[in-house]
């Protein structure tokens, strides 16, 4: 009743922009949506083998499986897509009455099927049916005593899941996988120094071993060590200057000048982390050159960063992290709490990885 008889002009668009916002956030999974149904299609390998700008009319004859009575639908999903920065529209000359064609965006070409920095893997992971049901449990979650949401949902953890799920941990392996090809490029040229002092290196829950592959390959001196849990290495080979590790990263980690961390403590609760980071001091500190360093690739929140896609991003993993494994994305105050718990010294922060950043930990 109060909004009915206090309304006057300036309230009702207030009003208004309010409804707006809502709907926005109540309609937004449709991006995520649109561009898995793109991804379905084709559609970016479609456009991207057209080899100039697409029109609509092409797309559609070039769809191998589409039903034609659903062709006239089409440019509403690409309208999307647009919108949303996956494609952009170039005139087509003036033979063509000024007819604008679809063409791919930096964005878009992340998700060609051959790019090896595909970050299709990973969408098909999280918009897994797999990892949507779990947010139906959130409000749930928040007043049970289960582990986590993922935990609600399945009745197991999602470790536990994926274990048994071959396809799942798959695409989870291709995008770890996927991503290190990108951070190894970002290090070697805006970090060339990273591991120069170093002679061995370990990447803890370092999986198939691609980031250390990429790692020894680059800094050819350096005698890089996988370590995992052993069923995952045992079925690895070992290279010139790389070997793999079985053992468990709780219990001890073997030693080295160096230990690399990409994107592992972010999966683990405060606790974790912390016995995590003592048996990373405990091996620097056994390595064989004094003065080693932890080397960690993973998310710092900055809430008063002016880059507010960044933040809602990474706010977005936090609540990923929370949902599936109980782990946190942190900011700068938290990582220094773990660091200096954990008997460390001192570290320093470069945000050079877009949404991540190097953090550099020092014994």
């Amino acid at each position: 009743m109060y909004m009915v008889n206090n309304v006057n002009g300036e309230h009702v668009n207030e009003l208004l922009q309010a409804q707006a916002h809502v709907w926005n956030h109540i309609f937004s999974f449709i991006n995520s949506m649109s561009l898995q149904c793109a991804i379905d299609l084709g559609i970016p390998d479609i456009i991207q083998n057209h080899g100039k700008p697409m029109t609509v009319t092409e797309l559609v004859a070039a769809l191998p499986t589409l039903n034609p009575t659903k062709a006239p639908n089409i440019y509403r999903l690409m309208r999307v897509l647009l919108h949303s920065g996956f494609v952009a529209q170039q005139y087509l000359g003036d033979n063509n009455n000024g007819e604008e064609g679809y063409v791919l965006t930096s964005a878009s070409r992340l998700l060609l099927k051959n790019n090896p920095l595909s970050i299709t893997p990973y969408l098909k992971l999280i918009l897994n049916p797999v990892l949507i049901k779990p947010w139906y449990f959130l409000g749930t979650w928040f007043q049970n005593h289960d582990h986590t949401a993922f935990d609600s949902a399945h009745g197991e953890t999602f470790w536990e899941y994926f274990s048994h799920e071959p396809e799942l941990l798959n695409s989870f392996n291709q995008s770890m996988a996927n991503d290190t090809p990108l951070v190894t490029r970002a290090l070697s040229e805006k970090c060339s120094e990273l591991f120069e002092e170093f002679e061995s290196l370990v990447d803890v829950g370092g999986g198939t071993g691609t980031m250390a592959k990429a790692i020894a390959d680059v800094f050819p001196y350096l005698k890089c060590t996988v370590f995992d849990l052993p069923q995952v290495v045992t079925v690895q080979q070992d290279g010139r200057n790389l070997k793999y590790v079985g053992g468990n990263m709780f219990e001890s980690i073997p030693a080295a000048d160096a230990i690399l961390l990409k994107w592992i403590l972010h999966n683990w609760s405060d606790e974790d982390c912390l016995k995590i980071l003592k048996r990373c001091k405990e091996a620097i500190s056994g390595g064989d050159k004094k003065g080693g360093k932890v080397i960690i690739i993973d998310i710092v929140v900055r809430l008063n960063d002016e880059a507010f896609k960044l933040i809602e991003t990474q706010l977005f993993f936090d609540m990923m992290m929370m949902m599936a494994v109980n782990g946190r994305e942190r900011e700068e105050e938290e990582w220094a709490k773990l660091f200096f718990a954990a008997g460390f010294s001192d570290y320093k922060i470069t945000p050079i990885l877009g949404l991540r950043s190097l953090i550099e930990v020092y014994p």
